[in-house]
């Protein structure tokens, strides 16, 4: 590890590679998960989907954890994306995490419901009903967090799952990823968690590798705590820690 350091509440650790940032993640995330499941007959993780969690989440599927004790969730989803597109999130994880070891459960957002309102609630009552008690996220070049552009984005949000319209700097980071040829192809809408369903967990685990997400961190780090930076919000958070490598923390 580079270095290590507290802004506000938030624990933020830079590691040389993404390589060794996903490793160090992953395995500080199994220690918790443990720790939980020694509390708890069951837990419940939010999954994030994004190119930026594939070290991670390939090296914690690996981990010995009792995966039949902990229901699964994830915290966005496009809407109307064809539900076999490889770039949609809930395709994105069965294929990381979700078939790969065996969960208690696995609960996913449907954006291809007919009716988009109907599913918010639905999935809105599953989180109130297995609240989430950690949160395994990344953050967006727009500093979001899930779909939480700064333009939707609500740190006082009544909702637990909402539907938004998401704005051109985040499409554009979709093609930027390589999930999309060009943003005429990234759909424009999404079911999100919102910010309040997100940090309310007990832990966050945000891990954030890519000097395309160094002005994001810087940001996220520097910025008033406001919902116009979405991800500032973290330094708030009593127990939740950013993992970065030396590109996306090169701005700080």
């Amino acid at each position: 590890m580079l270095k290590e350091f507290k802004k506000d509440k938030l624990k933020v650790k830079v590691h040389s590679t993404r390589a060794e940032m996903g490793v160090a993640a992953a395995k500080d995330a199994t220690t918790i998960i443990n720790q939980l499941l020694k509390e708890k007959e069951s837990i419940n993780a939010i999954f994030a989907a994004a190119p930026s969690q594939n070290e991670f989440l390939e090296t914690l599927r690996k981990e010995t954890i009792d995966w039949n004790r902990i229901n699964a969730f994830h915290m966005d989803e496009y809407v109307d994306l064809h539900p076999d597109a490889p770039q949609g999130f809930a395709n994105f994880l069965r294929k990381k995490i979700f078939s790969k070891v065996v969960f208690k459960s696995v609960n996913c957002l449907d954006g291809n419901a007919a009716d988009t309102e109907q599913e918010a609630r639905r999935y809105s009552a599953l989180l109130a009903e297995y609240p989430a008690d950690i949160v395994l996220m990344g953050i967006g070049e727009n500093t979001h967090i899930a779909f939480n552009d700064p333009h939707v984005a609500d740190f006082n949000d009544k909702k637990l799952v909402k539907i938004v319209d998401l704005d051109l700097a985040c499409r554009q980071q979709q093609v930027n990823d390589g999930c999309f040829s060009e943003i005429a192809n990234v759909p424009t809408h999404a079911l999100t968690l919102t910010v309040p369903a997100l940090v309310k967990a007990k832990y966050v685990f945000c891990m954030v590798p890519s000097e395309k997400k160094a002005q994001a961190i810087y940001q996220t780090l520097n910025e008033d705590i406001q919902d116009n930076f979405p991800s500032t919000i973290l330094r708030k958070h009593p127990n939740a820690t950013l993992y970065l490598d030396k590109d996306s923390a090169k701005l700080i």
